[in-house]
């Protein structure tokens, strides 16, 4: 069963640092666009970049210059680099799978992540 774990969440000051992992098991991603959401309480759910399997990427514009995506294809993992949090960054994030190398689009993610919690003081 394919299944995607992250990790690296936690409470931070505005204007810290956190680097969320997600590792992939059972199948390897390095054939998928891979993405990452999150969800804030009483909103839905917004993209907050996407790599794809050539490693384009894009970035929604609140966290552009402030959060990189990564992937390691050996290792068969995705990365997000957050600097520079603000209070706004505060949700539960999500990694996900295209079922394409492309493009990641919220309606059509193969797969899901559990999500973590990332919490960002003022």
């Amino acid at each position: 069963q394919v299944q995607l774990v992250e990790s690296g969440g936690g409470l931070v000051q505005a204007g810290g640092s956190l680097r969320l992992s997600c590792a992939a098991s059972g199948r390897t991603l390095s054939r998928h666009a891979m993405g990452w959401f999150r969800q804030a309480p009483g909103k839905e759910r917004e993209v907050v970049g996407t790599i794809t399997g050539g490693g384009n990427t894009y970035y929604t514009n609140s966290v552009k210059g402030r959060f990189t995506i990564s992937r390691d294809n050996a290792e068969n993992t995705v990365s997000l680099q957050m600097n520079s949090l603000k209070p706004e960054d505060t949700a539960v994030y999500y990694c996900a799978a295209s079922p394409t190398p492309f493009t990641v689009i919220l309606t059509t993610v193969a797969i899901w992540g559990q999500g973590t919690q990332v919490t960002v003081s003022s």
